[in-house]
């Protein structure tokens, strides 16, 4: 008995080890991605954004906007803005969380004020708007899957995120941004500079999506058929999707019908058209876009939601 017990014990204790150890490794990728990551985003506003006036919103337009205006650092800037927000942070998330996004920040502002300090690498507005947005997108993505934010309205986006969690980060960081993109229009008073600055914050949001949700989009399909049975065997057997029966009944027949629901990647959506209308021409077929599938050959429904 005691033998058992001691044998059940260390078991126990290697997995708690294995545990930690596990959860020790993931923290210390974390961090490494945090601080590629904020390298990268500092390279985006150092080297193209700052050098061309452009204000991408959020804390960073705020920061290139007040750097004209006093003449302190932009990285300088974005670390005295973030102190009060990381504060409600630290209050609504907890240290854990905050600690990251510290991190982050520090790292983003310091970096920042190095880069800017090399010049520009380009001074073709519309070049370093397409660069500088890609970048801050990738930069972000990044940091929000490592679990952190950098700062600023970040977190401003994930306290709206828990009280409207429909809305997609990206289109939150559209809406915030574009306000503070028109204040650099009426500050800068440039259009042409402003309009550049709007091209960031869509590029920005629009790979922003795809950083943090991944090309996941499908079509969905509802076909209503006489004769189901021909069309499900083929998309099973030549597309390998998975079906579903729906039941139905007729509002004016009033007869029993089975209704195929079918999720399918885009590049296969044609080929299950065309195989409805090779069997049933006149079936009824309803075709309309997914754009975020969980399950099998999907994305996991237990993965963290950004």
């Amino acid at each position: 008995m005691m033998t058992e017990r001691f044998t059940g014990n260390s078991e126990q204790e290697k997995e708690i080890r294995y545990e930690a150890r596990k959860t020790l490794r993931r923290r210390v990728w974390d961090y490494i991605a945090i601080t590629a990551a904020s390298l990268i985003y500092a390279a985006a506003v150092g080297l193209f954004l700052d050098p061309n006036s452009l204000a991408p919103g959020g804390v960073t337009g705020i920061s290139v906007i007040l750097n004209r205006v006093t003449g302190l650092q932009t990285g300088t800037w974005m670390l005295l803005i973030n102190i009060p927000i990381l504060a409600v942070g630290t209050w609504k998330y907890g240290l854990r969380f905050i600690l990251s996004t510290m991190y982050s920040t520090a790292l983003t502002s310091y970096f920042t004020n190095r880069m800017t300090s090399l010049g520009a690498v380009t001074h073709d507005p519309l070049l370093a708007a397409l660069a500088g947005g890609a970048m801050i997108a990738v930069a972000l993505g990044m940091v929000f899957k490592a679990g952190a934010t950098t700062g600023g309205t970040d977190i401003i986006i994930k306290l709206l995120r828990l009280r409207f969690p429909h809305l997609r980060t990206g289109s939150l960081f559209l809406i915030t941004d574009a306000l503070i993109v028109a204040c650099s229009a009426l500050v800068f008073r440039d259009i042409d500079i402003a309009l550049y600055a709007g091209l960031v914050v869509v590029v920005n949001s629009l790979l922003l999506d795809l950083v943090l949700y991944g090309r996941d989009g499908a079509k969905l399909l509802f076909i209503i058929s006489e004769h189901p049975e021909k069309i499900v065997d083929r998309l099973l057997d030549e597309l390998d999707v998975g079906v579903t029966y729906l039941s139905g009944r007729g509002a004016y027949s009033g007869r029993e019908k089975r209704v195929i629901m079918c999720v399918i990647k885009k590049q296969h959506a044609y080929k299950a058209e065309e195989i409805v209308r090779q069997e049933e021409p006149r079936a009824f077929t309803i075709v309309t876009g997914a754009t975020e599938i969980f399950g099998e050959g999907y994305k996991s429904i237990f993965s963290e939601r950004m």
